[in-house]
C-alpha cells in the first residue's frame, strides 16, 4: 500500500508541473499578441498618422497675431515723450501679454522705422523678441521683421 500511495502523490506533483507549464506557455503566448498590438489584419488598415503624446506646434496665426498686436503699440507710441518707459502690450485673441522694453526710431532711406524689443507671456513660455517695423508712404506701419531673440 505504501507504494501505491507514493505514486498518487507523484501524480498531484506532475500534474501540478502541468498546469504552471501550461499557464506559462499561455501567458507567453499572448504577451507576444499583446505586444504586435493584435494586428490580425496585417497591418493593412492601421492609421499611422495618429500620434499620441505629442505636444502641437505653435501655430502661425498666434504669432502673427501678436506681432500685429506689438506693431500696433510700436506704431502709435509717442518716441519723444516715452523715453525709458515700457510698454505694456496684451493680445486677447492669443492670450499672450508683454511688454515693449525700448523703441528706437531711425530713418532709412528716407522712410521711419522703429527698432524694438519686447517680452512676449504667452501659454509656451515667456521669450524676448526684437523686430523692426516702418512707416509706408500709405500711412501704414509695416512689420519687416519680429522673431524671437537669438
Amino acid at each position: 500500500m505504501q507504494d501505491i500511495a507514493k505514486w498518487i502523490d507523484d501524480t498531484k506533483a506532475l500534474s501540478r508541473l502541468t498546469g504552471l507549464v501550461a499557464l506559462c506557455l499561455s501567458a507567453g503566448l499572448l504577451s507576444g499578441c499583446m505586444s504586435a498590438g493584435l494586428d490580425l489584419a496585417g497591418g493593412q488598415d492601421i492609421d499611422r498618422s495618429v500620434s499620441t503624446s505629442s505636444v502641437p506646434s505653435v501655430t502661425t496665426e498666434e504669432n502673427n497675431s501678436d506681432a500685429i498686436t506689438v506693431r500696433n503699440a510700436v506704431s502709435s507710441a509717442d518716441v519723444s515723450k516715452i523715453g525709458t518707459t515700457p510698454i505694456p502690450w496684451a493680445n486677447s485673441t492669443s492670450g499672450s501679454a508683454g511688454v515693449i522694453s525700448s523703441i528706437a526710431e531711425q530713418q532709412v532711406n528716407g522712410t521711419t522705422c522703429r527698432r524694438f524689443t519686447t517680452t512676449r507671456h504667452s501659454y509656451q513660455g515667456i521669450a524676448k523678441f526684437d523686430g523692426n517695423t516702418c512707416l509706408l508712404g500709405n500711412g501704414q506701419w509695416y512689420l519687416t521683421s519680429f522673431g524671437p531673440r537669438s
